[in-house]
């Protein structure tokens, strides 16, 4: 197992490499600069060309990615335009609010869907299993920005139940914290508890068909028994897979969630840098994300091995 993780975080460089050189070439072909932006319209050319030359935007593309690389290979993300602060400091600020935020929507979506999927492949046919069908279905054709601004709209603005933007302030009762918390939650956890609740379903139904399932019922073995005990510990696998997959799509993916409801997190930090131009924090958060996502899915693949001792990592992948 050691010498697969050692070999997968060797292979982190040069993903890392391509999302270094594909974020960087698509942040200076947006329009405009970052100095004409920190300026303003009055400002004059003269002004704009003296603050770019600070910023280092007169050198080359190829002298500037040159910079960019070697302030990577020392761990350096560079320091923000428009903050004037390292960007790691702008990230170690925003990613706790962004974490919280993934988590509770990753917990939702779990306790909802896999006891659904669960239910729904038990009960195949069923009236149940067609309403959850449908209802998963819903969940991943529904827009996010649309969900959150209509739950917005219900609980917010016409209920006056919870509160609609924000996380409330570090002096206020944890009620207010979580009350800030349930509107984005639920609106991030729509489609990866969707994701879970089918392939929760079609990984139950390929299990519940086995043979030993079949013995085991013609055993007498109580139904919960088979399908808990035998059926879900099989199933969990794909689910598995799933997982690691969502949570990481929950952590980069939350740039409509954040905005939406103004929660202060990773994502919310790269929409304004990109209507701010602020090439360098957009490119740290990048990195950091993808980093974070390669990071999840080899701890998943070690999470193979807890649930199925059988796996081999020599030939899992190829590799």
């Amino acid at each position: 197992m050691l010498k697969f993780i050692i070999k997968r975080l060797i292979n982190l460089i040069p993903t890392l490499l391509i999302v270094a050189v594909i974020v960087f070439v698509i942040t200076r072909i947006i329009p405009g600069d970052p100095a004409s932006v920190m300026l303003g319209p009055q400002a004059s050319a003269s002004d704009i060309h003296r603050l770019k030359e600070q910023l280092g935007l007169n050198d080359s593309m190829i002298v500037q990615f040159i910079h960019y690389l070697n302030g990577l290979i020392h761990l350096d993300l560079g320091e923000s335009f428009a903050y004037k602060q390292s960007v790691l400091t702008l990230i170690i600020e925003r990613f706790p609010n962004t974490l919280i935020l993934t988590i509770c929507a990753f917990a939702f979506a779990l306790l909802i869907s896999i006891p659904a999927g669960v239910i729904a492949a038990t009960r195949k046919g069923s009236l149940l299993d067609y309403a959850f069908t449908v209802t998963s279905l819903f969940g991943i054709s529904i827009p996010v920005f649309w969900l959150g601004l209509m739950l917005v709209l219900l609980f917010s603005v016409t209920l006056g139940w919870l509160p609609a933007t924000g996380m409330g302030e570090a002096g206020e009762s944890m009620w207010s914290f979580i009350a800030h918390l349930i509107l984005p939650s639920i609106t991030l956890s729509t489609i990866p508890m969707a994701n879970f609740s089918r392939i929760t379903r079609a990984s139950m139904l390929e299990v519940m068909n086995q043979d030993y399932i079949t013995a085991a019922k013609a055993k007498g073995v109580s139904r919960f028994f088979v399908t808990m005990k035998h059926g879900f510990k099989n199933a969990l696998t794909p689910i598995l897979t799933v997982a690691g997959m969502e949570i990481s799509s929950l952590l980069g993916g939350a740039v409509l969630t954040e905005t939406i409801f103004s929660w202060p997190g990773m994502g919310q930090l790269v929409v304004e840098a990109i209507n701010k131009r602020d090439y360098i924090v957009v490119q740290g958060s990048v990195i950091f994300l993808a980093v974070l996502y390669v990071l999840i899915n080899l701890i998943v693949d070690v999470l193979y091995k807890v649930v199925n001792p059988k796996i081999s990592y020599d030939q899992k992948g190829g590799e």
